[in-house]
């Protein structure tokens, strides 16, 4: 892509171009040089137009529901008048890295919305099953227009935690499954979460769900609080009846304005594009060494000494980064 076109793509995405916003992100996702070096630069050039959402991180166990809620959680702002972005990040086959699940299918309604984009993008290896360019891809949203900005991340466990370096408010679904769902959350994931959403509190399982609800009222009372001034909430939600999704937007918004008045989201972002700095050379010094040519001379057969219990990784890696890769008798 020539200068001329990042500029087009430039002016597409600021224009909330929905087909530019798509290839905009297609760019980003890209692992080609050429295609990182264009995608650098119409970042830069939208980095301008970006910050001005609310980033929210939406995880939890499967079977939670986590597509019903967001579909109508989303259909419930777009009603109210925001632009919602949605950046689903999939399970990927080992096989073929491809996408496994289908947001679009899953949540046919909002696809349809006109005031909401939905992006699935594959997990691949990272970690946490937040896709490397879902920093950028967020960004991209505000530039576009986007006032609300979703980030649902695979499921919850250690790894999850990665989440929190993208967004501003965390929420946190849970069935009404009471402690049998309790036991499955680690303590790391409810210290970060900003609210806690029971999902399917209707019908028969009503009752579970408000027990499962003062189950984690109880658990958060005894975390830290996150955030100064400002404790965790729980709010029991019906996708299907749409009772409580009003409920969950307004404590979103609560904890986006406590965060804001009092300096707290500026700080909170300033420590997320710190860690992304980090993420970034990691990831380039990574690539930089597999591209070695010692790396790759020596590379395979650490490797097979390695499996073969030969040479101990840590030995194998110390030759390797050294610059060598002879083994030691």
């Amino acid at each position: 892509m020539v200068a001329g076109d990042v500029q087009e793509l430039v002016d597409g995405v600021r224009a909330g171009d929905r087909r530019a916003l798509a290839r905009a992100i297609t760019l980003v996702e890209s692992t080609r040089p050429d295609h990182r070096r264009d995608a650098t630069a119409a970042l830069d050039a939208l980095l301008p137009a970006t910050g001005t959402s609310v980033r929210i991180g939406i995880s939890g166990p499967p079977g939670v529901g986590k597509s019903t809620f967001i579909e109508a959680f989303g259909t419930h702002l777009t009603a109210a008048g925001h632009r919602l972005a949605v950046l689903a990040v999939d399970p990927s086959s080992a096989r073929s890295g491809g996408s496994i699940l289908g947001d679009k299918t899953r949540m046919e309604r909002l696809a349809r919305d006109p005031q909401a984009f939905i992006r699935p993008s594959p997990a691949g290896t990272e970690l946490g099953g937040v896709a490397r360019r879902t920093r950028e891809a967020l960004l991209l949203c505000e530039a576009a227009g986007f006032d609300v900005v979703i980030v649902e991340t695979v499921g919850v466990g250690q790894s999850e935690l990665a989440v929190a370096d993208l967004v501003d408010v965390f929420v946190l679904l849970a069935s009404p499954t009471g402690g049998d769902d309790l036991q499955g959350i680690k303590r790391g994931i409810m210290e970060l979460a900003d609210l806690v959403v029971v999902t399917k509190a209707d019908g028969d399982l009503a009752s579970s769900a408000n027990h499962a609800a003062a189950d984690l009222r109880r658990a958060i009372h005894l975390l830290r609080p996150k955030y100064d001034g400002i404790g965790t909430d729980t709010v029991l939600v019906s996708a299907t009846e749409g009772t409580g999704i009003e409920a969950v937007w307004t404590a979103i918004t609560a904890v986006h304005a406590h965060l804001a008045a009092t300096g707290q989201l500026a700080t909170l972002r300033a420590g997320q594009a710190k860690a992304w700095l980090w993420d970034e050379i990691r990831s380039g010094l990574l690539e930089q060494f597999r591209a070695r040519p010692a790396t790759q001379a020596a590379l395979p057969a650490l490797e097979a000494a390695v499996v073969a219990g030969d040479v101990s990784p840590t030995v194998a890696a110390q030759q390797l980064l050294g610059g060598g890769g002879t083994i030691a008798p």
